[in-house]
């Protein structure tokens, strides 16, 4: 009975450690308020340059040119 509680015992110390350390590292990718705030600054960037990318190609097409 003994070797069965040492043997359980050891199993359920083992799950807690792993899931401990799981959470730790988890916690740590966890992103900041600046990153958020990079990622919308670059989804802004990015939309306004497809924005002007595209009234760009509209302005070209409106004089009856050709792209390129």
């Amino acid at each position: 009975m003994t070797t069965v509680m040492i043997v359980f015992g050891s199993a359920l110390a083992l799950a807690v450690a792993a899931f401990v350390v799981v959470a730790w590292r988890d916690r740590r990718r966890q992103s900041t308020p600046e990153d958020s705030a990079a990622a919308r600054e670059a989804a802004s960037t990015q939309e306004r340059y497809a924005a002007e990318r595209h009234g760009a190609q509209g302005e070209v097409w409106q004089r009856g040119q050709t792209p390129g």
